[in-house]
């Protein structure tokens, strides 16, 4: 099938639902455009494949000049991304190819990159009914999902309760055809109201739900009061309503402060306003024609019908749902409706960005795809992996997180020591290994602080991921109260953590990653007053044996600096706030909150209390790790068939008594494998505590150990430089 005349998009069509070729659509820019009709759903026959189609165009030389790469000063190489002008000239070249007819779906030429089993992803549009609001996203979305985006013409007086009749066909068809993937319904303004709708009437199809700025909020929206003046606005003065629409969705100012952050000339400056101001006016001119009086006031309608539709539906949704909310957004008050909606939906978390206007989804500084992977909002079957699903961060997604902690870095120098297989120290990570499955076992310092260099300098110079095994706290809350927002936590998922579990254990060692695991735990990193560099480890192993199973490479590692921070400046810790009444009754909260481990202990590594030591602000020191000899458990256990190969087991499971003395050959060769595996497991944590002494004592012939010292070392060498510390 050919694609459209203006060459961005093709047409896709429910397979289940019987298609037919609109005749008021012109065949030379809508060829290959289908309409979902009015029948039923047959739950019995197997339903046809959609047909395959191509072309070229318009947006595909876009494409094309997106793809170009921009050559970086280290030699990096990324790809263009579309802006809010990008979508602007696809709308006004779809509202001009597109005559009319009923609302149907497309898909974005920029989303036909998708790997194998994407789930599918159909956006709903706001009140210009375009469907090209992900615009800035396509190139990203369509590697991971199967993009299909609704576009409502603007002629089209479909009423929203038959827009959600096309929805809902169209995602049960989807489900009939691929019953074990996710569908994802993005919606922005009214089409998060079509969303919920959805969703409300299909409780049993396994729904993700992203919501830009919902319009459920709509009766209380500041547009409410100028409704009634449209209405009677003459049709010459019907301009000035998209430029209030304009202002009110804060991309204009959005394109002064692009300019003026850019810090250049005057003169320049001024030039650049002035060319702005030009493309604002055929900004103006586009939501014009995609919003004419009659479609306007129509559409102002649907929006209050829709959002009582929602509304009365929102506890029928059982749908896992993101909320995206701006806190600028002048035409909603999506920030506090953001908050109704989480309190109000069964599973349901929020991302706010206090910066961001009504456009949430046409501002250059927000990525959808970075959001989800943030969020662990991406699955490809019922149940998230956290192995399986997980995408490690694009370049510049690691560019963008290494700078929001690059402060860390030059406060804290770090020095990095490894040991090679000869048991030689030497500096930086020459002694890792660079294939996994490889398992880093250490101290965890003060608040985990160490974290941030630690991961950071491993993927810039190993290029090696550390998937951390976290506290699941960071992944999700028993219920909403005084922990902090899982949002602050969407750096650690970005960067590979999982939560704590024997299944997610196994899964990393499978796929042979490099894995970081603090037996410690929160007990460790929330330590006392006079518990500088002790272990708290459980008195039995808790990650030999499956390492062993795998063969993975066991390192033990130290690191020392947090005193340096915090020795003096605990004012109160956990035994302090305990004795305060307050303080006793905020930690049970806390606790209460988060889902518990280590229940089947006894001992201080059990005491999994959440609590923040109260510490007063000090200079901070310099960290120190060292990663000992790398530990080889490929022949610490060996495997039970290797001693009784599978003839004999079928040759003992055939016979009662040999069947007996296999079993007790088995529980000797279990009880001699927990011996080897808590002798190793002894042997690492002394390990680990030899690290920590050996830093602690090299550490006080560092002249740099100071900040003042390394501080001035850099500004004369420069912050990117290393500087030198004790000699080896």
């Amino acid at each position: 099938m050919a694609a459209t005349g203006a060459g961005f998009f093709t047409a896709v069509s429910s397979p289940i639902l019987r298609s037919q070729l609109s005749p008021s659509i012109n065949p030379k820019h809508f060829v290959s455009a289908r309409v979902t009709s009015r029948q039923p759903v047959s739950s019995t026959e197997p339903p046809p494949q959609p047909p395959s189609s191509s072309g070229n165009g318009r947006l595909e030389k876009k494409k094309q000049e997106a793809a170009d790469t921009v050559t970086k000063s280290g030699g990096e190489s990324e790809e263009r991304r579309l802006s809010w002008k990008d979508y602007f000239e696809q709308s006004e070249d779809m509202i001009r190819s597109v005559d009319g007819g009923p609302p149907r779906w497309f898909s974005p030429l920029d989303c036909y990159s998708r790997s194998n089993n994407s789930p599918l992803l159909l956006f709903l549009p706001g009140i210009d009914g375009v469907g090209l609001g992900l615009t800035l996203h396509h190139q990203r979305l369509g590697e991971i999902f199967d993009v299909w985006c609704l576009h409502i013409p603007v002629l089209d007086r479909t009423p929203f309760t038959g827009l959600v009749d096309l929805v809902e066909r169209t995602v049960r068809s989807e489900n009939y055809l691929s019953p074990n993937r996710p569908i994802y319904l993005v919606g922005e303004s009214i089409g998060a109201c079509l969303a919920l709708s959805v969703a409300a009437r299909n409780p049993d199809i396994d729904l993700m739900l992203i919501l830009a700025n919902p319009a459920t909020s709509f009766s209380r929206s500041p547009l409410q009061p100028l409704i009634p003046l449209m209405q009677i606005m003459p049709d010459q003065f019907h301009l000035t309503v998209p430029y209030i629409v304009s202002l009110m969705t804060g991309l204009p100012s959005k394109m002064v402060m692009a300019t003026v952050e850019k810090r250049l000339p005057l003169q320049q400056t001024i030039g650049e306003l002035s060319e702005q101001f030009g493309e604002l006016l055929s900004y103006i001119s586009v939501l014009v024609d995609s919003l004419p009086r009659e479609t306007l006031m129509w559409k102002l309608q649907m929006i209050g019908s829709a959002s009582a539709y929602a509304n009365s539906r929102l506890h029928a949704v059982k749908a896992q749902t993101l909320i995206l909310s701006s806190g600028r957004d002048l035409v909603l008050p999506s920030e506090e409706e953001g908050e109704r909606l989480r309190r109000t939906l069964l599973k349901c978390e929020i991302r706010k960005f206090n910066d961001s206007g009504h456009a949430l989804l046409l501002e250059d500084s927000v990525d959808l795809v970075t959001i989800i992977k943030g969020a662990s909002f991406y699955r490809r079957a019922r149940c998230l992996d956290y192995v399986s699903d997980y995408m490690p961060p694009t370049p510049p997604e690691f560019r963008k997180i290494h700078e929001s902690i690059r402060w860390t870095e030059i406060a804290t120098c770090p020095v990095m020591l490894s040991t090679l297989e000869n048991g030689k120290i030497v500096r930086g990570l020459e002694g890792i290994p660079s294939e996994g499955p490889v398992l880093f076992v250490g101290y965890h310092m003060l608040l985990g602080w160490e974290l941030a260099p630690l991961v950071a300098r491993f993927w810039a110079e190993r290029n090696i991921l550390l998937r951390g095994i976290a506290h699941p706290m960071m992944f999700r809350k028993l219920r909403h109260g005084k922990l902090p927002e899982l949002s602050s936590f969407d750096t650690f998922r970005m960067l590979g953590a999982v939560p704590v579990s024997a299944t997610n254990f196994y899964k990393l060692f499978a796929s042979k990653s490099h894995v970081l695991l603090y037996p410690g735990g929160m007990r460790e990193a929330l330590h006392r007053k006079g518990e500088e560099y002790k272990l708290f480890w459980p008195e039995q192993s808790e990650f030999v044996r499956m390492a062993a199973r795998f063969g993975a490479t066991i390192i033990p590692f130290g690191v020392v600096g947090e005193d340096d921070i915090s020795q003096v400046s605990v004012l109160l810790d956990y035994d302090d706030l305990m004795k305060i009444p307050y303080f006793k009754a905020e930690i049970a909260d806390l606790t209460d909150e988060a889902v518990k481990l280590r229940t089947d202990i006894e001992g201080e590594v059990a005491n999994q209390d959440v609590h923040l030591p109260i510490i007063l602000p000090k200079l901070p020191g310099r960290f120190y790790f060292l990663f000992g000899k790398p530990i080889e458990t490929k022949d610490i256990l060996p495997i039970f068939y290797n001693e009784f190969g599978d003839g004999e087991c079928n040759f003992y499971q055939q016979r009662a008594k040999a069947l007996e003395q296999l079993r007790d050959a088995w529980r000797k060769h279990e009880l001699r494998g927990r011996d080897k595996a808590h002798e190793l497991y002894l042997e690492v944590k002394s390990e680990v505590e030899k690290c920590l002494a050996f830093l602690k004592e090299k550490r006080e012939h560092d002249p740099y150990r100071e900040l003042l010292p390394r501080l001035i070392f850099q500004a004369t060498h420069g912050f990117d430089s290393d500087v030198p510390t004790f000699e080896l």
